[in-house]
């Protein structure tokens, strides 16, 4: 038997975005719940598709969204390389979501919590942990938080089942996501024996798709290398430039403009580059700070 990999648009798209049991599954495992009746039971899928309120504000697209019977709502998504717009981006969709549940008039008692659960192919902090958790803290007590928006990020890369006392079921999904991929021929049976991980294998059958998906596959992970090459090719140039710079000013508020100058000028350089190789405007606007318009204009 021949798998795909779950990580990829297509894939996991078909596996949490088509699959509530799975999603619920996912979720609950993945989730800081920390009581039986914060689990999620039940989900209704809504559209991926951040619209803005007017046409003048910038449009988003999560890979998965939905919500539970108490309204909560869920953005998963899954991002094959960490960019320093990444959190950006993360706070702007969540927060899009969180003020979309009103309308004009409304009270402000009805909003309910947005939760954004992040899946990084990549490394970002130099903490051993994988798992981070970000809330709204006052940061004197951190007893006290603003209920309504929770980011979690999760490294893959850092995920080692045989190092984390975490949850059964956060470990097999975690697993489900970094073991198995093209190379595989025979999935592991602590995997195969429970019933979710289970039916979420079978999606990543290579003979369930079509030959136009499979050749779409193909293509994601020549965009994702090609965006790889570019991002660490403009963050060197970045980074020798800024040092020069820096050098130049000798004083840290040249350096700091420097820097932010840099990094916008990287993120042009990233976004042109990605552009000239046929890159969708939807994949740079998600691996760059700028939006579509911008690209489009470039």
């Amino acid at each position: 038997m021949k798998y795909l990999s779950p990580k990829a648009d297509l894939t996991f798209k078909k596996v949490f975005g088509e699959h509530p049991d799975l999603v619920i599954s996912f979720l609950n495992a993945l989730l800081p719940f920390n009581k039986p009746e914060e689990e999620i039971t039940w989900v209704e899928y809504l559209n991926p598709e951040l619209v803005p309120v007017t046409p003048m504000r910038k449009d988003s697209i999560v890979d998965v969204r939905c919500k539970d019977k108490q309204g909560r709502q869920f953005i998963v998504e899954m991002q094959m390389m960490w960019t320093s717009a990444y959190k950006q981006r993360v706070l702007f969709n969540a927060s899009k979501a969180y003020v979309s549940q009103l309308d004009k008039g409304g009270d402000y008692d009805l909003l309910q919590p947005v939760y954004s659960l992040n899946l990084v192919n990549d490394t970002f902090s130099e903490k051993q942990t994988y798992y981070h958790d970000f809330q709204i803290v006052e940061t004197a007590d951190t007893h006290e938080i603003i209920e309504g928006l929770r980011f979690i990020f999760i490294e893959l890369p850092k995920f080692t089942p045989q190092n984390y006392g975490d949850k059964k079921m956060q470990v097999l999904w975690l697993r489900f996501l970094t073991e198995i991929n093209e190379k595989t021929r025979e999935v592991p049976e602590e995997l195969m024996e429970n019933p979710e991980i289970h039916k979420a294998v079978n999606q990543l059958e290579e003979s369930a798709f079509s030959d136009a998906q499979l050749q779409g596959y193909d293509r994601f992970w020549d965009m994702v290398s090609t965006a790889k090459m570019q991002i660490s090719s403009s963050r060197r140039e970045a980074q020798e430039k800024g040092r020069a710079e820096g050098r130049a000013e000798g004083r840290a508020e040249g350096r700091a403009e420097g820097r932010a100058e840099g990094e916008y000028n990287k993120q042009i350089e990233i976004a042109q580059s990605m552009k000239a190789d046929g890159l969708p405007f939807e994949t740079i606007a998600k691996y760059t700070s700028l939006s579509t318009e911008e690209i489009e204009r470039l």
